[in-house]
């Protein structure tokens, strides 16, 4: 330390003088002179020299502090303690005051080291690390019970010395300086979190000069107050909210304040740091979960390897937040966070449920604990893997994370028979998910081990009817008597589902095995009971049990269709039970009297009436239950198949007895599936499609909501499959018109947000795709990215903020259609940002103008012309030179319509600024250049710019038109009446002397006209700013020249 007070001691003194004395000299002396006095601090004494060259030495490293620390705290026992023997050292003259001074004295000239420097850090840490170790040792040294039955807070020499650092560090809070706020703020923090008390009166001091530092403009100096604040926040009660100051910023809790600088403090580092240092308690903890959404990726990661670690056991937690944390964090964009996630939940979260040992409670040692297949099961059964272990559920990415990470569980786990006896969701899952993780990871490595661990095809065929016939008795129950559980049957539902997942991937090599399982799934398909999911999966299992061939698929068709039909069968077979039922009754009923049947039916008239209607409504909701079954059965052939449909008799069969029919039922279920089953079909026949194209059209235009939506989705795969369809000789105009006013419709359905979000995507696919080319059509889907209007729509703004950009910079063609639409999308903005309401926000248009510029430069194509890619000795494409017909052909598009009728001055502004930010190259076509060249200089003949921004925009464009015209040695000679002309940025000009003389005279006096017409006008920053670009042009051609 001593080393560094020459170079400091400008700062030093000034600090001390705020601190302690009065100002020496008055604002103007200080002013005038840049030399500061330096207060006397009397002469140097052996206690200085001792305690300078500690401080020297702590400063260095941090490796000795604790030896420095001990002799630190001899030199303050000599001072504060009367010695048992004289000492040596010559401390026997110095009292506890001169201890304390000279300390302080080291203390201030920390203030002014920069943050970047690390001797500061060191400094700080030794002072905590002092008063820490002396603090203990004075405690030691108290006689029991003398502190507590006095006061509570004992005197000692220790807590003297940390008032007197304080007294010191406290006013420079408020310093003019960063570097001494930040320095006195860390140096408090460090302090209040080294010790476990401190005195009352410093205690409010140091809150209230904290809270003003958590408001400083400095987000480094807001990072150590924050700090400082978590600390005394675990410490705050009612005591003390009733003796905050209600004047300042102490009127409300503290814990409410460092929640809210939580959730909004614009600082990553702010957040991070109170994340890191709240205390966790039932009222803090929603606001630190929360951050697993923050912005900052080092924020989100510290919550799941720091925070979630030391929080505990995470069953205390709800099982809707587990399940929340595991989604964002192991679909987190951050790789590092995904990582995090990923360790938390195999190593921490199982350790949690399996036991740890008390020497790792708190999960500090870092130790994996052995496997535990039973804490596996209930880590599960915490996150309700019967929810979350559906199809895209956050369970089967979180278990293959964990089978990735965890080997020893691999080589632990067993399948054996009585692990099948007895199947739980969780235990089935556990299958489910090292079988997939095997087949799939590791390019084949893990293939043995799970063809050891996991039974045979045959096997699992047994197991899987078992529990098939398990679910369909409860199934059954339920409908028997609705009091029945439900509970029951959606576990075993789930566990059938998890077999048939495993059975998707088994390898069915084994011929034994494959007609078993080919046989049982074939039954099973037929029961009618049977839940829609297990039979969209029983249709994929048996498709991967027919072969991939055409014979293969005309077989798995007429298994499933026989499927159909047997379910089909049941409403048959329950008309005629109903009949038999009926004529029993009637017998039984009949009595031997000589009274007629006839009387006997009058009587119980109107009862049997009642009963038949009942029976016939049971019936009919009963066969349009077991036909939606039917369709659902067609609808997963359909999406399993690949073949023509007009070769594939039993397809055809299908469509005409079961389809058809359906489409044309006036049940509406019945109707839109049936519809969706036409859809397929019309997938697999480019015939039936151009057939049916004006019946999806008519079910858009006359439908719901949701029958819009699937109307869209079928129209976007039709024309996906066929693209052709539109552009058959027999699809005229008329045939197109329909689609397009379909769209057109769909994206200004701002009042059903789920149609417009689904036309949005469905057409941004079909344009991507080159099918759909219809410039109106663009138009307005940048028009709906920016209008007001679909600010609340998230799937239509998150659809288009991905197609715009890759749509125009994917290939030039789409950068066209976008650069002449450009002009009628910039006026239609404009139009509608006129109506838009003061409480609406919209984006404003020279932004949107940009973004138009941005997506034209061609520059952003990723394939460009074959003229402009060249390739290096290593392969390595280069682009050498772009076109840049595309932004000429912009400019041209944008002046025509400037210059055209019916644009606005607003407007014109708008257009001409694009002009000036065009990318212009002299790679582009001769032809183009001059022509844009003669537009510009007609409209700067035709005085379009009104403004000298405008007016500068035009010079701009007009400059470099001219410099790549030039460059590409376009002067061209003419005779006109004897005299030689030239071309000179557009305008023919004579080649004499006299001439050009009169040419530039008159140039020359046009530009001064102007100037002075400005000048006039009271535009005196226009006038310059014209006579600097007139410098400029001047300047340039002087360079050409």
């Amino acid at each position: 330390m001593p080393g560094r007070v020459s170079t400091r001691m400008s700062t030093t003194s000034r600090l001390s003088n705020k601190a302690s004395v009065p100002a020496i000299a008055s604002r103007a002396s200080r002013t005038s002179s840049p030399t500061i006095s330096i207060p006397d601090e009397g002469p140097s004494s052996n206690l200085r020299k001792q305690v300078c060259a500690i401080f020297a030495d702590a400063q260095r490293t941090t490796a000795g502090h604790r030896k420095l620390v001990v002799n630190l705290r001899k030199i303050q026992e000599a001072c504060c303690y009367e010695p048992a023997q004289r000492s040596k050292n010559g401390w026997d003259g110095f009292g506890e005051d001169d201890f304390n001074v000279e300390l302080a004295r080291c203390v201030i000239r920390l203030m002014g080291v920069r943050k970047s420097e690390g001797v500061g850090d060191r400094i700080v840490r030794f002072l905590g690390l002092f008063l820490q170790h002396a603090s203990e040792k004075d405690a030691a040294l108290l006689p029991k019970g003398d502190g507590d039955e006095t006061q509570s807070f004992p005197e000692t020499p220790s807590t003297r010395l940390t008032s007197h650092i304080l007294s010191i560090v406290l006013p420079l809070l408020a310093s003019k300086e960063k570097i001494v706020r930040y320095r006195s703020t860390q140096l408090i923090s460090h302090i209040i979190n080294s010790l476990d008390s401190i005195d009352d009166e410093y205690y409010h001091l140091i809150r209230m000069g904290l809270l003003k530092r958590v408001r400083d403009r400095e987000a480094m100096v807001r990072v150590q107050a924050v700090l400082g604040l978590g600390r005394l926040a675990g410490n705050e009660g009612d005591e003390d909210q009733e003796n905050t100051d209600s004047d300042g910023d102490d009127s409300n809790g503290l814990l409410e304040k460092l929640l809210d600088i939580l959730q909004n403090d614009t600082s990553a580092d702010v957040r991070r740091s109170l994340l890191l240092n709240l205390p966790l308690t039932p009222t803090t903890l929603p606001y630190l979960l929360e951050r697993a959404r923050d912005l900052d990726p080092a924020t989100r990661r510290a919550l799941y390897s720091r925070l979630l670690p030391a929080l505990g056991d995470f069953r205390h937690l709800s099982l809707s937040m587990r399940e929340k944390l595991l989604r964002w964090g192991l679909r987190d964009r951050d790789e590092n966070v995904r990582q995090a996630t990923a360790k938390l939940f195999r190593e921490r979260w199982i350790e949690d449920c399996a036991g740890i040992p008390s020497d790792t409670e708190n999960g500090t040692s870092g130790k994996i604990q052995p496997p535990s297949i039973d804490g596996l099961l209930e880590m599960l059964e915490r996150i309700d893997v019967v929810n979350s272990g559906v199809e895209n559920g956050i369970a089967l990415e979180a278990m293959k994370e964990f089978w990735d990470g965890r080997p020893d569980y691999r080589e632990a786990v067993s399948f054996d028979d009585p692990y099948w006896d007895h199947l739980t969701p969780e235990s089935v899952f556990i299958a489910r998910t090292f079988n997939d993780f095997c087949r799939s990871q590791g390019a084949g490595k893990f293939e043995s081990l799970v063809e050891d661990k996991l039974p045979e095809v045959t096997k699992l065929a047994f197991f899987l009817q078992r529990c098939t016939n398990n679910l369909i008795d409860r199934v059954r129950m339920i409908h028997a008597s609705p009091e029945g559980e439900e509970e029951d049957a959606v576990e075993q539902e789930f566990i059938v589902e998890q077999i048939l997942h495993i059975a998707l991937r088994l390898d069915y090599s084994d011929e034994v095995g494959r007609r078993k399982m080919f046989a049982l799934l074939r039954e099973t398909l037929a029961i009618p009971e049977l839940p829609d999911e297990i039979t969209r999966l029983v249709v994929e299992v048996l498709r991967g049990l027919c072969s991939g061939e055409s014979a293969g698929e005309r077989e798995f068709c007429g298994v499933v269709l026989e499927a159909v039909a047997e379910v089909h069968d049941t409403i048959v077979s329950d008309d005629a039970m109903a009949e038999d039922i009926d004529e029993s009754f009637y017998s039984a009923q009949s009595e031997p009297t000589g009274t007629t049947p006839t009387k006997n039916l009058k009587s119980r008239g109107p009862e049997h009436g009642s009963q038949n209607g009942q029976q016939d409504e049971a019936k009919a909701i009963q066969e349009i239950v077991i036909n939606m079954k039917c369709l659902h059965i067609a609808q997963c052939l359909l999406q399993n198949v690949g073949d023509n449909l007009q070769q594939n008799v039993h397809l055809m069969t299908m469509l005409n007895n079961l389809v058809l029919p359906a489409v044309r039922s006036h049940e509406a279920p019945i109707r839109e599936r049936g519809l969706l089953c036409l859809g397929l079909c019309c997938l697999l026949d480019k015939t039936l499609a151009e057939e049916n194209l004006g019946l999806f059209l008519l079910c858009f235009s006359k439908g719901h909501d949701t029958l819009q939506i699937t109307a869209l989705h079928i129209l976007c795969d039709i024309l996906t499959t066929h693209p052709g369809l539109l552009a058959l000789p027999t699809a005229d105009k008329s045939q197109w018109k329909p689609v397009s006013k379909m769209f057109s419709k769909a994206l200004k359905a701002t009042h059903t947000p789920d149609v417009q979000s689904a036309a949005t995507t469905a057409l941004c696919k079909l344009m991507l795709t080159t099918i759909i080319e219809d410039e109106d059509l663009l138009k307005q889907l940048v028009i709906c990215y920016f209008e007001p209007a679909s600010k609340e729509n998230a799937g239509v703004r998150q659809a288009l903020s991905y197609f715009l950009p890759v749509y125009c910079h994917s290939r030039r063609e789409n950068m066209e259609h976008m650069s002449r639409v450009t002009p009628s999308i910039v006026h239609s903005m404009l139009s509608l940002a006129e109506e838009v309401e003061e409480e609406e926000e919209m984006v404003a248009v020279g932004v949107i103008a940009n973004m138009l510029i941005d997506w034209t430069d061609a520059r952003k194509l990723v394939v460009q012309d074959g003229a402009s890619v060249s390739w290096d000795e290593a392969g390595k494409k280069e682009v050498r030179s772009v076109n840049g017909d595309i932004h000429l052909d912009l400019a041209e598009n944008l002046l025509e319509r400037a210059m055209g009728h019916g644009c606005t001055k607003e407007e014109k502004k708008i257009l001409i600024s694009m002009l000036g930010k065009l990318f212009i190259t002299a790679n582009s076509t001769l032809e183009k250049l001059q022509a844009t060249m003669d537009l510009v200089v007609e409209a700067i003949d035709a005085k379009v710019a009104s403004d000298v921004t405008s007016r500068n925009s035009l010079n701009k464009l007009h400059s470099a038109l001219a410099k790549c015209v030039g460059s590409n040695g376009t002067s061209r000679k003419s005779m006109a009446n004897g005299e030689t002309t030239i071309t000179v940025n557009g305008v023919l000009t004579p080649t004499d002397e006299a001439g050009k003389d009169d040419f530039e005279v008159q140039a020359r006096y046009s530009e001064d006209e102007a100037k002075m017409s400005l000048a006039a006008e009271g535009k005196e920053e226009e006038a310059i700013e014209l006579e600097k670009d007139s410098l400029a042009e001047d300047l340039l051609d002087e360079e050409e020249l």
